[in-house]
């Protein structure tokens, strides 16, 4: 009996002396299943290990050392990515990252509120977070993300058998007039014509910008 309690108070000193410090980094640029692909191979590149790889986003194992996170910003700059060291900055990618998510899924409720949306995810007031959206990259967000919704327009357009009945009520339009409205101030096309044209009008999300 009491081998058993020295053995229990051993395993919890040793548990105790583990140190289960995680590292999180922020990465601009990320915008869909592929990017997360490669970023895992760079990690593994330089050996470290990271809890998960999301979009804009990874928490590492453990700390990375200045020289390997010097060596991994150099990598990713060269894929076209980069390595977040500003507050500010992680701040304003994590809010497209959301918003790109949410695009992606291609399930968007008409009355989707993205005031309550960020609100709730980034857990810091709308109005500040807005502001400090629009003094850096110069749109609002409401902009961003109607420019998201149009290239998810574009790609299902291209790609998928959908009408656009189908695409208006998945990304939350009102009618189909409402995107199609939408869709010619942006891109000075029609949806029908643009699907005509194919995929040579269609952008990289991470090159998304107001005009």
């Amino acid at each position: 009996m009491q081998s058993c309690c020295l053995n229990s108070a051993l395993q919890s000193k040793c548990l105790q002396s583990i140190n289960f410090v995680c590292m999180n980094l922020f990465i601009k640029n990320m915008v869909c299943n592929r990017c997360i692909l490669v970023v895992k191979q760079e990690l593994g590149k330089l050996k470290l290990q990271a809890n998960y790889v999301s979009l804009g986003e990874i928490e590492l194992a453990k700390p990375a050392s200045s020289k390997q996170l010097e060596e991994l910003d150099k990598n990713l700059q060269q894929l076209g990515f980069e390595l977040l060291d500003n507050q500010k900055q992680k701040q304003i990618e994590k809010v497209k990252t959301l918003l790109i998510k949410k695009v992606q899924t291609g399930d968007i409720e008409e009355h989707f509120s993205i005031i309550d949306f960020l609100s709730k995810s980034i857990h810091k007031d709308y109005s500040a977070i807005s502001r400090l959206f629009s003094e850096v990259e110069g749109i609002t967000i409401e902009q961003f993300f109607i420019l998201q919704k149009i290239e998810k327009v574009k790609e299902l357009l291209v790609y998928a058998e959908l009408n656009l009945n189908e695409i208006s009520y998945k990304l939350g339009y009102s009618s189909v007039a409402h995107l199609s409205t939408q869709f010619k101030k942006i891109t000075g096309l029609t949806p029908s014509h643009f699907k005509k044209l194919g995929t040579t009008h269609r952008k990289s999300l991470d090159l998304v910008k107001n005009k």
